[in-house]
């Protein structure tokens, strides 16, 4: 009986020695911490005061107060927005600005950034030893150029060129990678541009091989003007003309401007200061109307 007196009377003054209930900072929602009995240390447990502070711990011979539950801090990559990365300044980050017909970087140069466009239209095109100029892509808001520099790339092998005033952003080749290693959602981001234009490469080299050349420039057209992706058809801009147009599909402007009088004639687009393709075309595309059958 008296060593169980004596166990609870230690007990007690124990607590009243760990549990700062007197001192001032028991009024704020953090008290300092305090070393507890060695009787006491390493153990947990969980107790509320008439004032509702709550032991987080106990352990390891320390004790924390805080006031109400404990909060959990959300994890920095759950609120990590691709967007805003890379709509920002940063290390290795530069926002940059293009005027219309000013390269971005020219065929040849060192590559060592990737780039992401936020406003604008980007042509990247290629010349051939013998002079010969090529249209490879035109690229849009939210798309990147320039990563073949991530996969050991030397020097650029397509130069670039504003159509419009563009705003984009170059990220250097480390901090790319960086960014690609510690933020899942940057990666899904950027793996998933690739596929989709890795995708796109895939079919404009089969519509290259097997269609004619009318064929190609009528699905070139459903391309610029957004046919199949979310929300109504765009008019195509009017920086896109008919050279461009006979450079991306790989045939001569003449060409090229004898196929635009005949779908503007069959009603299959219009003219008013830019290019607006009608639902026509896409159904003469889709099933091989004899107007899209002809051969060079």
């Amino acid at each position: 009986m008296r060593k169980r007196l004596l166990m609870r009377a230690q007990s007690r003054a124990a607590w009243k020695v760990a549990l700062p209930w007197n001192c001032e900072q028991s009024r704020s929602k953090v008290c300092t911490t305090r070393p507890l009995p060695q009787a006491l240390a390493g153990k947990r447990t969980v107790r509320r005061s008439s004032k509702s502070f709550a032991w987080q711990s106990i352990e390891a011979g320390q004790v924390s107060l805080i006031q109400g539950s404990p909060r959990v801090a959300k994890s920095t990559k759950d609120t990590f927005d691709p967007q805003k990365f890379l709509a920002k300044v940063g290390a290795g980050k530069a926002i940059l600005t293009f005027r219309k017909n000013q390269h971005v970087f020219q065929q040849g140069d060192a590559a060592d950034s990737v780039f992401y466009i936020q406003s604008g239209r980007v042509k990247l095109t290629v010349v051939s030893e013998q002079g010969k100029e090529a249209v490879v892509a035109i690229l849009e808001p939210g798309q990147f150029f320039g990563e073949g520099c991530m996969n050991g790339h030397p020097l650029r092998i397509s130069t670039t060129t504003a159509m419009e005033d563009c705003v984009i952003t170059s990220i250097t080749r480390e901090s790319m990678m960086s960014a690609i290693r510690d933020e899942p959602k940057f990666s899904q981001l950027f793996i998933s541009y690739l596929l989709t234009r890795n995708s796109r490469i895939e079919e404009d080299l089969i519509d290259q091989l097997f269609n004619s050349s009318e064929r190609r420039l009528a699905r070139l057209l459903l391309l610029l003007a957004n046919f199949g992706k979310e929300g109504s058809p765009q008019p195509i801009s009017a920086s896109i003309n008919q050279e461009t147009l006979a450079e991306m599909i790989g045939t001569t402007r003449s060409r090229v401007s004898y196929f635009m009088n005949k779908f503007r004639r069959l009603g299959l687009i219009s003219y008013n200061g830019h290019i607006e393709v009608h639902n026509s075309l896409l159904s003469a595309v889709l099933h091989e109307k004899p107007v899209l059958r002809e051969r060079d």
